[in-house]
């Protein structure tokens, strides 16, 4: 869904990724000039923002970098886009895979016939849907935990 903000008048692609207990937010924005600014954050082209914070310090980590920046690489876009994220719930992990569907799912709104097969095939568009298990009733402490019995 193509619209333009109040503040910047930018154009940007919005999407929802999901993992766990985790969702983000993420706006691709298509930037004509070096920078933009978005929620009171100067963003130049090609950064990540990432509830405020710059990616690489909200997702720590070599392999953290790689995994949020691989729909982009794998779709030759890196540099095209000022790409805004606000996640919340689950943890750390559970973001980063809600980030990478996100940005998947915004940049399949750009070019639909030319990403899609290219993300589906890597298995960017699919939801990871494993959730941790709820505690039953009436046993113990975690979801599959028995009381113990009594010996005699």
């Amino acid at each position: 869904m193509e619209e333009t903000t109040q503040e910047t008048k930018a154009t940007y692609y919005e999407a929802t990724g999901r993992r766990k207990n985790a969702t983000a937010r993420v706006r691709l924005y298509v930037v004509k000039d070096e920078s933009i600014v978005i929620d009171g954050v100067t963003v130049a082209k090609g950064d990540m923002i990432v509830n405020g914070k710059p990616a690489e310090t909200y997702f720590p980590g070599e392999i953290d970098k790689k995994v949020y920046q691989e729909p982009l690489r794998t779709t030759n876009t890196i540099g095209r886009f000022a790409v805004s994220v606000h996640a919340a719930g689950g943890g750390l992990s559970g973001q980063l895979g809600a980030t990478l569907q996100g940005i998947s799912r915004a940049l399949e709104k750009t070019d639909k016939e030319k990403f899609r097969p290219i993300l589906k095939k890597r298995g960017f568009m699919t939801r990871d849907s494993r959730k941790k298990q709820r505690i039953k009733a009436g046993f113990a402490h975690k979801s599959r935990a028995r009381k113990q019995s009594p010996k005699r």
